[in-house]
């Protein structure tokens, strides 16, 4: 069986909503329960996609990218899950945990996906196609999810990683290192162009999705 273009992209971009979805909402419930209330106040503590959705990108930006790289390669953003640091009960320790949240959460994620390509096995016989459907929809989802959730651990502002590491640092050094932030959009296009970020991306991305795999009995 084979896929066309179309359901390539449905493939992943259905994994890739979630993706977002699930890391951006994983901040904000964090964030609610050491202290601040601002997403909670704003309904963004839900999964439903349509709260998170960026036009440019949650879908411009990763179709275009599918369409580019014939469905083998998509990435996309979110709205930002609003928090207020101020309101944590230990903002320095609050913001590392409010930061690696959501990159836990998409390890958990490809998890599920993993269960659901799984799944797919055992209806291999009797529903084929539909076995082939889910099967690369859990694949694509695995991968999605740890390379967002790697991706988001590198520290540069305003990655995830680059909350965590602010954490640790004085805070007059801490200022210094976020008003990198303005330069961190151009940092990521630099390195993705120069191919340095899929050789940061890659490794990590490759042995943790061999082990999930592997765990599974999946590959």
């Amino acid at each position: 069986m084979q896929f066309d273009l179309a359901q390539k992209i449905m493939a992943w971009l259905i994994p890739l909503i979630f993706a977002i979805t699930v890391h951006e909402v994983a901040h904000g419930w964090v964030a609610s329960l050491l202290g601040d209330k601002t997403a909670q106040r704003l309904g963004r503590l839900t999964l439903n996609p349509i709260k998170h959705i960026d036009i440019m990108g949650t879908l411009i930006v990763p179709i275009l990218l599918l369409l580019v790289s014939g469905g083998r390669f998509a990435f996309g953003w979110a709205k930002p899950v609003p928090v207020d640091w101020r309101n944590l009960r230990s903002p320095r320790l609050g913001m590392a945990l409010v930061a690696i949240s959501g990159p836990v959460a998409n390890i958990l994620m490809a998890l599920i996906w993993a269960g659901v390509a799984k799944f797919s096995l055992s209806l291999q016989v009797s529903e084929p196609w539909t076995a082939f459907i889910l099967m690369n929809m859990g694949m694509s989802g695995i991968v999605i999810n740890i390379v967002f959730g790697v991706l988001n651990l590198i520290p540069i502002p305003p990655l995830d990683g680059s909350r965590v590491l602010s954490a640790f640092l004085s805070p007059k050094a801490s200022l210094r290192y976020n008003s990198l932030e303005r330069y961190g959009f151009l940092i990521l296009i630099l390195l993705m162009v120069t191919n340095i970020l899929s050789s940061i991306i890659y490794p990590p991305v490759q042995i943790i999705a061999g082990l999930i795999i592997h765990a599974f009995g999946i590959g």
